[in-house]
């Protein structure tokens, strides 16, 4: 697409926002709720991070097949369907009282969620041209974090006020309701087009995930993802509130009102990054390197100091973790640039599931760690290390392919979404597999 998008696109935009919103905020809800949670089924540490181990797996799990569902009927239909499940999961935990359906019930959230940030991903690439693509993404994550923010302090005094089962009931209600004026007002694309569902062929679907897969840009905008979004969601879906309650000795308000820095800090720094990278593309992988530098000096910091961590040092500590929403948004840019439009959905899939197979892995090893040291803390984060320093070699190594195919294209004198000079470290790369045309 180009020039300029239209104010309906605008709207269109605005309109499925907004069930993105929502389900940031059901997803969320377990960042303040969990305490109430462990009262309420009677459960443990591991045992409560098994809630969100298994809304974040099957929201990871969900990813690809989402981006191909999306390609193939389009995102109008996904968010309707999406928003359905979001609002069945809130009610079902509204009046769950064992753990078995507390379980069944962030489960059918966790697939609610996860139909929902691809399909609008795929809106956005159909309705602006692709130079605003980063900025309105960003747009899109900083809306998304005010239904995070409403999933601290508000949430809060809501259960703290009304209850558990009234709050859930609610905005589940609510959740579902708003399925209607999405199907109302959403269009797949400008022109009003609805995609059409062709017989599924499971053999040219899996050659769709698999020449997806293959392409380095997306697979550099895997690890991308899987590294800088994990560690700020662990805290804020699960393990914020009780690390600051139980570890550091806070009270639970003020430990939910920290935890609004990591929302502010992503509201902002996600315009910032989406402007930056618009404007000059080849900062995109500057800015990645450059935060996982920080986020490794943060936890060095927070897992290193002796006796309980002073607010003065948690404050800018977690302003600048909140960055990683904002540096794993870049992940998406790589798959919509290295990949036709058609395919833009099953990449982008791809590339979601990163962050949230790191979120899944972290929040369940902290959970696991903390029952087998008595409740430890610090020993039970540095699982956020180990798996930072995995996606960061990964994402190191996906880099350098990435620029060889760069190289091999401009040699060629193809258009490229990004001017690179050769380094010295590039002489090193193994040029890989060429991917067949699609």
């Amino acid at each position: 697409m180009t020039g300029k998008a239209s104010r309906r696109s605008w709207l269109i935009w605005f309109t499925a926002a907004v069930v993105y919103l929502l389900a940031v905020f059901h997803r969320a809800s377990f960042g303040v709720a969990g305490l109430e949670a462990a009262d309420r089924f009677s459960v443990g540490a591991a045992a409560l991070g098994t809630f969100t181990v298994l809304q974040v797996g099957v929201y990871a799990a969900m990813q690809i097949p989402t981006g191909v569902l999306v390609d193939r009927y389009g995102p109008r239909k996904i968010l309707v369907i999406a928003l359905l499940f979001l609002g069945l999961g809130q009610i079902l935990l509204a009046v769950a009282h064992s753990y078995a359906l507390g379980l069944l019930a962030r489960g059918v959230l966790g697939f609610g969620d996860a139909l929902t940030f691809v399909s609008v991903l795929r809106l956005i690439a159909a309705h602006f041209p692709g130079r605003q693509y980063a900025v309105v993404t960003s747009f899109t994550t900083a809306l998304g974090y005010v239904g995070n923010l409403a999933a601290t302090v508000p949430l809060t005094l809501l259960l703290a006020g009304p209850g558990w089962t009234p709050t859930f009931l609610v905005v589940g209600l609510i959740t579902a309701l708003y399925a209607a004026f999405v199907a109302a007002r959403v269009r797949d694309t400008p022109a009003g087009h609805t995609a059409k569902a062709a017989p599924v062929d499971k053999r040219a679907l899996l050659g769709q995930i698999a020449t997806a897969w293959r392409v380095p840009g997306t697979r550099l905008g895997f690890w991308v993802h899987f590294s800088t979004m994990f560690a700020p969601n662990v805290l804020t879906l699960l393990w914020g509130v009780p690390f600051l309650v139980q570890g550091e000795g806070m009270a639970a308000a003020t430990a939910s009102a920290l935890l609004t820095v990591f929302v502010f800090g992503s509201m902002i720094g996600g315009p910032v990054v989406g402007s930056l990278i618009a404007a000059r593309p080849g900062l995109r992988m500057p800015l990645v390197i450059g935060y996982l530098t920080g986020a490794a000096l943060v936890w060095a910091v927070l897992l290193s100091w002796p006796g309980t961590i002073p607010v003065a040092v948690l404050v800018p500590s977690f302003a600048f973790l909140s960055l990683g929403g904002p540096a794993s948004m870049i992940g998406f840019a790589l798959a919509r640039d290295y990949n036709p439009l058609r395919r833009v959905g099953t990449a982008t899939g791809v590339v979601n599931v990163g962050g949230f197979v790191a979120t899944t892995i972290t929040a369940l090893l902290i959970g696991v760690l903390l029952q087998w040291t008595g409740g430890s803390f610090r020993l039970a984060l540095l699982s956020v290390v180990a798996l930072l320093a995995l996606g960061t070699f990964r994402m190191l190594v996906w880099w350098r392919r990435t620029r060889t195919e760069l190289f091999a294209a401009q040699a060629r004198g193809e258009e490229v979404p990004v001017q690179v000079r050769r380094r010295a470290f590039d002489a090193r790369v193994v040029e890989p597999e060429r991917v067949p045309a699609a």
